[in-house]
């Protein structure tokens, strides 16, 4: 009897969890007739604010009713009726922006990019990169193009500016690290300049330690080398605490300074290509935490240029500084089954607490609801950059 009486308790248990499951079904059911119910009414609405001239967001309307729906739940389910009816609400925009957005800035200027672009990436071009000869910059640009006619520049800014001021078709910046991260100047700069993503290439960086011929590994007091190389190699870095290590603008700009030294006593963190292009030697090989140390960099435009195949979209934005805004945008991307695969926030320089989000997602340009939701972004938000749609290699 004992052994019994679990198996039959068990078995009423079964059967009230589907009686349970079934009640919960129903209760879908209503909810899905009433939230349809509820959306062919904002339709309504948005019809008729379009013909008055009205603004689709109602901040009152939504404290309004959100103060109703709260009281009406009770203190022990509050949070959660405030989470889904604001869901509600972001829907209901998003659903009467569509509905009475016509064509906009961004889409009319992805059309004309559409329609104006080559079918594929030309081999020869003038590309602007960061750096000297043997840099991983050059190297990404040697993976991007068969020909390229490289004008090179000490800083990140002069790469930008070249291309804004049209002095080459193309530019080259990194803009993150598998293993250390975004590439936070890269970032600072890009709301100062006007520019477009085209394509993307991720590169394999291997980084080694090159010095003099008679240097040693035991004789090295100083390194050199990117901030971005010293944070990839930072465990081998560990092994050397009396060397001091000198940040420079760039890897192949170390090998170089060390060459031009005439010291056996400094070394630079680089490539083992710099090796061979400026005369040194590798007292160490493969000195990054990790061999799976990639490198992504941009392919920049100063005219917006769209090839087929682009899946990968990437957007600059400014939310209100209100709680949860940069949520409701999110949950839009998350509604249509787009898949995220970066988001940077930098701040902005003399507002306090304010940001710039950078987004990177996969996408169709083609698809017509990642398009309106381009569109409905760019007449809702305080700050909207479309920077480009590309493939990556």
């Amino acid at each position: 009897m004992k052994r019994g009486i679990p198996a039959k308790k068990e078995r009423n248990t079964v059967m009230d969890l589907e009686s349970l499951r079934k009640e919960i079904d129903q209760v879908d059911t209503q909810i899905t007739d009433l939230f349809v119910k509820r959306m062919k009414l904002c339709a309504e609405v948005a019809h008729y604010k379009k013909s008055k001239g009205l603004n689709i967001v109602n901040q009152g309307r939504e404290r309004e009713i959100l103060a109703r729906v709260s009281a009406q739940a009770g203190d022990e389910l509050d949070g959660y009726t405030r989470i889904l009816f604001a869901t509600l609400f972001d829907l209901s925009r998003s659903y009467q922006s569509m509905l009475i957005t016509e064509d906009s800035p961004v889409t009319r200027e992805i059309d004309e990019a559409l329609a104006n672009t080559p079918k594929m990436l030309p081999k020869k071009a003038v590309v602007a990169c960061q750096g000297v000869e043997g840099g991983y910059a050059q190297q990404a640009c040697d993976r991007v193009f068969s020909f390229a006619d490289i004008m090179y520049f000490r800083t990140w800014e002069g790469v930008f500016s070249a291309v804004q001021k049209g002095m080459c078709q193309y530019g080259i910046l990194p803009i993150e690290n598998s293993s250390n991260g975004s590439v936070n100047g890269v970032y600072d700069l890009m709301h100062k300049f006007d520019f477009h993503i085209v394509h993307s290439v991720k590169l394999h960086v291997n980084h080694s330690l090159l010095a003099l011929p008679g240097a040693t590994l035991g004789g090295i007091t100083e390194i050199f080398s990117h901030e971005q190389a010293i944070g990839q190699c930072s465990a081998f870095l560990k092994t050397m605490p009396t060397a001091t290590i000198t940040v420079c603008e760039n890897t192949a700009m170390a090998a170089k300074m060390v060459a031009e030294s005439g010291r056996t006593d400094v070394a630079a963190i680089s490539s083992p290509i710099c090796a061979q292009m400026y005369g040194l030697t590798e007292l160490k090989a493969g000195i990054h935490n990790t061999d799976n140390n990639y490198t992504r960099f941009i392919l920049i435009s100063k005219k917006p240029e769209i090839y087929p195949g682009a899946d990968h979209l990437s957007l600059m934005f400014r939310v209100g500084h209100t709680p949860g805004s940069l949520t409701r945008i999110l949950s839009r991307f998350s509604s249509l089954g787009l898949n995220m695969t970066k988001l940077e926030s930098r701040p902005i320089s003399g507002a306090d607490f304010h940001y710039l989000f950078y987004m990177d997602f996969e996408g169709s340009i083609y698809d017509g609801d990642v398009r309106k939701l381009l569109s409905e972004l760019e007449q809702e938000l305080e700050m909207f950059v479309f920077l480009g749609a590309y493939t990556e290699e």
